[in-house]
């Protein structure tokens, strides 16, 4: 073969191959194809953020309501109990406790403070029966503390003292409230010895129905109303 053939032959070569390169070049890549299109389809796929969304997010939590400034019951305020059980001069110790409820209820700033039925806790602060004292007989009995929504309150109340002279004497003296017990109002019933006989305490911080036995016991049956000034304020959590 002589030259110009050759030369033609590689000439032709250079051309063959120079236009393969340029149709490789014009073929887009299939994994750069795939990857656009999964990348267009992933973007498709992702919602725009809701504006409500962002809003609800951006909002500041609404505050806690205050709390309500609690009642205060006054000193001086009466608060009336319903005895849960009976106290006496003789059926009572010192240190014994006694539990009973708010016979009514106590109204501060045209509010219940202390509803009716509260449960209360008190002590019998002393007992004497007949002849331990002089031949009369004492009792003496206290408020502790009222149940207020769940809670035992504490209170400081003036406490309630009974006292009955010996012989020959129905009249009994009350020092709690610094008022006579009088006004009987019954007769012996029955005309025995150990007949009860109504009494009715009034003035000082109210009043307590009372019997005495004819040999001059003092007893508050259940149920028995006393009343209790308090000497301190109470405050009440509403």
């Amino acid at each position: 073969m002589n030259s110009r053939s050759i030369l033609l032959t590689l000439s032709l070569a250079v051309i063959l191959n120079a236009g393969a390169c340029s149709r490789k070049a014009a073929t887009p890549d299939n994994g750069s194809a795939s990857g656009n299109a999964n990348g267009n389809a992933a973007s498709t796929t992702n919602p725009a953020p809701d504006a409500n969304s962002s809003n609800q997010q951006n909002q500041a939590p609404a505050p806690a309501p205050a709390p309500q400034p609690p009642l205060v019951v006054p000193a001086g305020k009466t608060v009336t109990v319903s005895l849960g059980t009976a106290l006496g001069s003789k059926l009572s110790t010192s240190g014994q406790t006694f539990t009973g409820t708010v016979a009514r209820d106590v109204v501060v700033e045209n509010a219940v403070a202390i509803p009716r039925g509260a449960r209360i806790s008190g002590t019998v602060v002393d007992a004497k029966p007949l002849g331990k004292l002089a031949g009369g007989a004492v009792l003496q009995i206290r408020l502790d503390s009222i149940n207020i929504n769940g809670s035992d309150v504490r209170v400081h109340a003036a406490g309630r003292s009974f006292a009955v002279k010996g012989k020959g004497k129905r009249t009994g003296i009350m020092a709690g409230g610094g008022a006579a017990l009088g006004g009987i109002v019954g007769g012996i019933a029955g005309g025995g010895k150990g007949a009860a006989i109504g009494i009715l305490a009034g003035g000082g911080a109210g009043g307590a129905g009372a019997a005495f036995t004819g040999n001059k016991e003092i007893v508050l049956p259940v149920e028995s109303a006393v009343a209790f000034q308090l000497t301190q304020p109470v405050e009440i959590q509403q």
